[in-house]
């Protein structure tokens, strides 16, 4: 099922963003990819990681105002 696959996957992406903090731009935009894929597929997201997602573009926001 797609919807086991892609919280199997998400799953491991939060996992690496704590182990890897100095990927975390990376992860998160496969976080936001497999959130994309769940989005298309019409499947219901989590609502920690929609807050997880909403939270991390801020902090990408900022990051690139402080560049």
């Amino acid at each position: 099922m797609a919807f086991d696959r892609l919280k199997s996957e998400i799953s491991m992406l939060l996992t690496q963003m704590q182990n890897q903090p100095e990927d975390k731009w990376e992860l998160h935009e496969m976080l936001l990819e497999k959130l994309n894929e769940m989005r298309g597929l019409g499947l219901p997201l989590p609502q920690d990681l929609v807050e997880l997602e909403k939270k991390l573009n801020e902090e990408l926001i900022a990051a690139s105002k402080e560049a």
